[in-house]
């Protein structure tokens, strides 16, 4: 077995490195000017995950959403997310107006139906009373059914 001085490997830890040597790495990797395999052979970076860790953490990526963050975005790039945001507006305007004509149709069936059963049995069943007229026969109707309560002692 080789010992660590004769190889010339030193294991190291995440608190080896300097926060200015872990930003520096990260500005380098996110300006597409050095590749994280690159970064590992250069600078002696024992694992890729170390490095993919600092990007987690101090990266301009949004690894959430998979999407960056404080990058600007092209002009074309724009476009293309403002004509699907678009599309999916249209989508759901038709949508709703698909629900609006079904609604207008069950309207028109439910009027029809309650035509016919007026005539059919000869009911009134649409009362063509305003509101006013309505809450005065409320107050009427709770008069002449009130019944007091008597206790026998």
């Amino acid at each position: 077995m080789e010992n660590q001085e004769e190889t010339g490997y030193v294991k190291r830890t995440q608190k080896d490195y300097t926060m200015s040597f872990k930003l520096q790495i990260v500005q380098e990797i996110e300006r597409g000017s050095i590749s994280i395999s690159q970064v590992k052979k250069d600078y002696c970076i024992q694992s890729r995950s170390t490095i993919v860790q600092w990007l987690r953490k101090f990266g301009k990526f949004d690894w959430e959403n998979q999407t960056p963050s404080n990058m600007s975005k092209s002009p074309e790039q724009r476009i293309m997310e403002f004509e699907s945001k678009v599309k999916l507006l249209e989508k759901q305007k038709a949508f709703v107006e698909q629900r609006a004509f079904v609604a207008d149709k069950k309207t028109i069936i439910f009027d029809m139906m309650i035509d016919i059963a007026e005539k059919e049995y000869q009911i009134e069943i649409r009362k063509n009373s305003s509101p006013e007229q309505s809450t005065i026969l409320k107050k009427k109707i709770n008069k002449q059914y009130y019944l007091p309560v008597i206790c026998s002692g």
